[in-house]
């Protein structure tokens, strides 16, 4: 009787990096980062959008819409952007999680609770499998995610120096 590889796993079915990067796929957060550009584009939008509810009340208790309008909406615009980079951490943490456990030769896991870890080295077949996977499935993610986290920051800066430069001529 050939065995196959999955039937001498010990690690728990929930814990082994495949199941793991099969569940963070198809939840209804990471998954964002799989969608198409404009669609993940339009997320982070929807909640840059909808933080504005609790940034704009504290932008306009230091600086009053009626009077001073430019500042305001770029204060109100930077604590939205604060929500969209948290999103984005969040994001990045899931998926850089699951991509160390992918990459890696050894998986540390529990059998029944926190006090009795053990750690099991991928056979050669895995240890492929999982490269792959993380190479063309969860790597372009992280990259992707990297590349909006540079993006914000940049808008974030550009933003803040704006709101500098408003300040003092004004």
């Amino acid at each position: 009787m050939n065995q196959s590889p999955t039937n001498f796993c010990p690690v728990p079915v929930e814990q082994q990096p495949i199941n793991e990067y099969q569940e963070l796929k198809e939840s209804w957060f990471f998954s964002w980062v799989t969608l198409s550009k404009w669609e993940f584009a339009r997320k982070l939008f929807w909640i840059w959008l909808w933080s504005l509810l609790i940034s704009s009340p504290i932008a306009a208790a230091s600086f009053p819409p009626q009077k001073m309008t430019l500042i305001f909406l770029i204060a109100s615009g930077l604590g939205s952007s604060l929500f969209v980079a948290f999103t984005l951490i969040r994001l990045y943490l899931g998926w850089a999680y699951i991509g160390d456990r992918l990459k890696k030769t050894k998986i540390v896991y529990e059998e029944s609770s926190w006090y009795d870890g053990q750690v099991w080295e991928k056979p050669v077949e895995f240890y492929y499998r999982d490269q792959l996977i993380f190479k063309h499935q969860v790597e372009p993610m992280i990259k992707r995610l990297q590349k909006t986290g540079v993006t914000l920051a940049s808008l974030m800066s550009i933003s803040f120096v704006s709101l500098l430069l408003i300040q003092n001529f004004t």
